[in-house]
């Protein structure tokens, strides 16, 4: 979500600053190009005032005329010198009254020949087009010399425009700098608005996955935020209470049950185990009603251990996989070998975070469940392996295996498969591993053995875990 959510508010605050940003470098151009326009509109002004008076010399006063033009001339000239600029004053018929340099004239088109014409209808230039920092164009403009009422003349200035378009490029670097800068303070604002908002989230989330796995005392630990996003984490919270407490006495009712129905069947038993002496022996009813009876007894402590599983808390420590799994196959080894079955494994060192009491008796579940399918003369193999971030144990069998269907429904309480129905078990053993491994932050997964068998995969993490479990079982070390 913060991924999505902070790049949403770059966009948002980047539109915000481009549309005040473009609009402001739009109008410094204006306004360099305007302040440009007026200065030369005064000069195109005060050449026509001196062309003005400026005559076809005819007569004595011919000397007075051409001292005007010549001072034209020479204010046009000097004009060139210092700014650069090339100016003239044209007579309607093009013809040139005075103009620098020597070698400008009057062109037949473009936007010098434009103004010249407007100017001649008695009007000042009106506002070129923009001139924008990449175009190297000139600015014309042309004022009309009117004399009696008529327009004898027009006064034209060709100016270039390289230092107006540096000072328009210096103002938006300016601009630019200005947009980086308040850019960079927008994204970091962003980060702390995206972390403030996304911070009761990512505590919920993480939360979240402590109870799914386990952790049901895991709680939402007071944070900023939205009120809205802390009123969530409180109702979270007394969801957690209500999810835990009903899970505390779901376990609490099926220990008890297990415990105070154990008395009651012993008992029960014992009598039956009396009644069978005054039967005659191999009487199969009465071997029957026993074998039931220690059947329901066996489902009764699995039960008993299924509650005890889910409820206590597991004590991580950094465990040697190789030689806990190692000890757990040399255990088994004789069962294997009573029913005819090769129990090998492969254990090299490798450590992890597990419950050494917990693996175990995992271990001996799975183990278990795999000789006890395997047929006589196969074999049931162990490894022991680590990718880096956890350590397995891969216990493979040469039995009938699963269906797909089956697969997906093994390790449920009390399932068991219909073609195994009359094989010793309540159905609870590989429940009873699942229930082990999660509480330490492991795993169980099941999958067929080509061409038949089981492959059941125990996982456990080789990073320490974090919860309240690993708090407990490294205080308790």
């Amino acid at each position: 979500m913060h991924t999505r959510l902070l790049p949403l508010l770059i966009v948002l605050m980047a539109a915000v600053l481009l549309a005040l940003g473009v609009p402001l470098a739009v109008s410094l151009a204006g306004a360099q190009q305007q302040q440009v326009i007026v200065d030369r509109i005064d000069d195109t002004a005060r050449f026509a005032a001196l062309a003005q008076f400026v005559t076809e010399p005819v007569g004595p006063a011919a000397g007075d005329v051409n001292e005007r033009r010549e001072t034209l001339n020479s204010e046009l000239h000097s004009y060139y010198e210092v700014y650069g600029i090339r100016a003239g004053v044209f007579r309607r018929n093009d013809a040139p009254m005075a103009h620098a340099p020597d070698d400008w004239f009057l062109p037949g088109t473009g936007e010098v020949r434009d103004a010249f014409q407007e100017a001649l209808l008695s009007r000042r230039s009106h506002d070129p087009e923009q001139v924008w920092p990449w175009e190297r164009r000139s600015l014309v403009v042309a004022s009309p010399v009117i004399r009696d009422g008529d327009v004898v003349a027009v006064v034209v200035t060709d100016s270039p425009t390289g230092q107006m378009r540096s000072r328009i490029l210096r103002g938006w670097l300016l601009i630019a700098a200005g947009e980086a800068a308040a850019m960079l303070l927008a994204v970091g604002a962003a980060l702390r608005l995206a972390g403030w908002v996304l911070k009761p989230v990512r505590v919920l989330d993480a939360t979240t996955h402590d109870i799914a796995t386990g952790r049901l005392k895991s709680r939402v630990a007071a944070a900023g935020g939205p009120p809205e996003l802390r009123r969530l984490a409180r109702s979270f919270n007394e969801m957690a209470d209500n999810v835990e407490s009903v899970l505390e006495q779901q376990r609490a009712f099926v220990a008890d049950a297990s415990h105070q129905l154990r008395n009651p069947l012993s008992a029960l038993l014992l009598r039956i185990e009396l009644l069978a002496l005054e039967l005659p022996e191999g009487n199969e009813e009465i071997a029957s009603v026993q074998a039931e009876g220690r059947r329901l007894a066996q489902v009764l402590d699995d039960l008993l251990d299924l509650a005890l599983a889910e409820h206590s808390e597991a004590q991580l420590q950094i465990t040697d996989i190789g030689a806990l799994t190692a000890e757990r196959v040399a255990a088994w080894s004789p069962t294997a070998q009573a029913k005819g079955v090769l129990l090998t494994g492969d254990c090299p060192p490798t450590t992890a975070w597990a419950d050494p009491v917990a693996l175990s008796s995992a271990l001996d579940a799975v183990i278990d469940n795999a000789v006890k399918f395997t047929p006589e003369d196969r074999t049931v193999e162990v490894a022991v392996a680590s990718n880096g971030d956890t350590s397995t144990v891969v216990v493979t069998d040469n039995g009938p295996g699963l269906t797909d269907e089956e697969l997906a429904r093994v390790g449920d309480r009390f399932w068991r498969s219909s073609r195994h129905q009359n094989v010793k078990g309540s159905g609870l053993g590989l429940s009873i591993s699942r229930a082990l491994l999660t509480a330490g932050g492991g795993s169980i997964a099941y999958d067929r053995h080509e061409p038949h068998g089981l492959t059941v995969t125990v996982t456990v993490p080789r990073s320490a875990p974090t919860g309240e479990a690993t708090i407990q079982g490294l205080t308790d070390r």
